[in-house]
């Protein structure tokens, strides 16, 4: 994979034998690179996951003409209302006139501030609801860890796979086709850091409690896990949430100040 310096888009490939993975990167300065992951699960129905950026919307829109006629589109699922996740919303909409948007009442109603979708098109799903989509089962449930209340994933009962939103998210160095690829030490400081950054209210919750939601992923033993923001991670199940389980014992994550700020301004202007 090619240096990210700029937000940049991949070319798609196989996430699993009936889901792709639509690749984008965001550099974040001083802290390295974020994925921003769309996903198509090519079954009966195909399910398109999240809409990726908006400023890399021509791009996500070729990649997905790549892999299905956008016609073809019966679902969307939205796992939460952040930019990064809708950035093609509307064209996707536009273009493919079949498809429902699958979210909650609480998304909708925050998209309705900037980006309504018709509520026609909308299919209200709750975690610890199903949606059959023609050949497989699609069971909501709330990721251990979010950014965003209405955030909802999915485990998706015929593949074995775990769609988690935000959850698993890691500052990389550099881009990667599987979170395995990365390095345990790199992946385990770059999860960390995200996990801190992303969910902070981490540091006061009942540790028990928050055990407890990562054993329910480790009862379902997904074949892979699919995060908004890490490549797809395949075999690494068990190393993740030991990861995500350290993370309400560290210092909470603290971001530059202004004199940090003016020495990246000061590095950008003398490169």
């Amino acid at each position: 994979m090619k240096s990210v310096d700029k937000p940049t888009a991949f070319e798609p490939y196989r996430a699993a034998p009936d889901t792709t993975v639509l690749p984008a990167y965001f550099p974040i300065p001083g802290f390295g690179i974020l994925a921003i992951n769309a996903f198509l699960v090519q079954g009966a129905e195909p399910v398109l996951v999240d809409t990726g950026l908006a400023p890399l919307s021509d791009d996500f829109m070729n990649q997905l003409a790549k892999v299905i006629d956008l016609e073809d589109l019966r679902w969307l699922w939205l796992t939460h209302a952040d930019p990064d996740h809708i950035g093609s919303l509307q064209r996707i909409l536009d273009a493919a006139p079949k498809l429902r948007v699958i979210t909650t009442f609480l998304a909708a109603g925050k998209m309705s501030l900037f980006q309504p979708i018709p509520l026609d098109r909308a299919y209200f799903l709750n975690p610890g609801q199903k949606i059959d989509v023609g050949d497989r089962t699609l069971v909501a449930l709330k990721p251990p860890t979010y950014d965003a209340p209405e955030t909802t994933g999915f485990y998706d009962v015929k593949s074995g796979a775990l769609f988690c939103a935000d959850c698993f998210g890691a500052l990389l160095s550099e881009p990667a086709f599987d979170a395995a690829d990365i390095g345990s030490e790199r992946l385990k400081e770059g999860l960390t850091t995200w996990t801190k950054v992303d969910s902070p209210w981490l540091h006061s919750v009942n540790r028990k409690l928050f055990a407890g939601s990562l054993d329910v992923l480790r009862e379902l033993s997904p074949s892979v896990i699919l995060s908004g923001h890490l490549p797809p991670a395949h075999g690494v199940t068990a190393e993740l949430l030991d990861y995500l389980e350290a993370v309400p014992e560290e210092e909470p994550f603290v971001g530059p100040d202004q004199p940090a700020l003016e020495a990246m301004l000061k590095q950008g202007k003398e490169k």
